[in-house]
């Protein structure tokens, strides 16, 4: 069992205070392609467990030039009952929907994946009699040179590009909202004491209205999937800063999760990253095509 598979079992869950601290270097499937993947994610200073999960893609499997490269991270509600059951299940429901989604494009794969496993958690969490269970969602998938993101809830997506540090994500929250409403100041997102309350999760509703977009990516970029409880306490400008002084992406991971540690963040903290080394030139070729039933596709491969 590689060690991919140990971290993100189907059976396995971020409930123990020892750090879960691990890489992925050699090329992924397809000679042309060289993504450096690691991830980092601990209970914190405060919390008695960890509610956070990430999963990256398997590099035992071939992956076709179409399908791409699938990294994810989700952020349990720790309001809420079985948080780590519900990031963990949301985020084995989105990537096994998302594989066996056929030719559908990654955005019509986001789509039905996202609902999914909103659908997995909201039954979930009626099978356990555990009153509501929610999650965030933030997930990549890189195909060639574009980025194809799909996000609900708080966690975050950074890209890092010639010392430039840019949030790719909206955060669901009230604070968020106010902000965007120009009620209130950006810099006042990170210390506002309605910072983590969400106004779109995973699995408290039977339909949501997730963020699905493509980004243009290029070789050398860097990729930072992250909860709040490492963003809240380091600023969008600090990751290009770290990242600028540390060019070895296993200590980079290691680096950020420790800075928001040592700055008393009370929540869990969990990162993913990417080094975008070398990408693939493929370009998917536009084809008429009958559009996909999300209802249809969703009926298939619900049980």
């Amino acid at each position: 069992m590689n060690i991919a598979e140990t971290v993100h079992g189907r059976d396995e869950l971020f409930t123990s205070s020892i750090p879960v601290f691990y890489k992925e270097q050699k090329p992924l499937a397809n000679e042309s392609v060289v993504i450096q993947s690691f991830s980092y994610t601990h209970k914190g200073n405060v919390r008695e467990d960890n509610q956070d999960a990430v999963q990256l893609c398997d590099s035992n499997k071939v992956f076709a030039p179409d399908v791409g490269y699938l990294y994810g991270i989700a952020d349990g509600m720790g309001g809420f009952a079985h948080g780590g059951v519900a990031s963990t299940l949301a985020l084995e429901t989105f990537f096994e929907t998302f594989y066996s989604a056929g030719n559908a494009s990654p955005l019509q794969k986001f789509k039905v994946g996202i609902q999914n496993a909103n659908l997995s958690v909201y039954q979930e969490a009626r099978r356990l009699a555990a009153g509501r269970m929610g999650t965030t969602l933030t997930a990549v998938n890189i195909v060639g040179r574009a980025m194809h993101i799909g996000h609900i809830g708080d966690s975050r997506a950074y890209l890092i590009r010639d010392r430039q540090s840019r949030c790719l994500t909206n955060d669901h929250t009230r604070v968020a909202e106010l902000v965007r409403m120009r009620m209130l100041a950006p810099d006042k997102i990170r210390t506002h004491s309605q910072r983590s309350v969400l106004e779109k999760c995973l699995g408290l509703e039977l339909f949501i209205q997730p963020d699905i977009f493509t980004v243009p990516v290029q070789e050398d970029d860097i990729i930072i999937l992250c909860t709040d409880g490492i963003w809240a306490l380091i600023d969008d400008h600090e990751f290009a800063d770290i990242t600028h002084q540390i060019d070895d992406p296993e200590k980079l991971c290691e680096h950020i999760a420790t800075v928001a540690l040592e700055r008393q963040s009370d929540d869990n903290v969990s990162i993913v990253v990417l080094y975008l080394k070398k990408l693939s030139s493929y370009e998917p070729k536009m084809k008429a095509s009958k559009p996909w039933s999300i209802p249809g596709l969703l009926k298939r491969l619900i049980k």
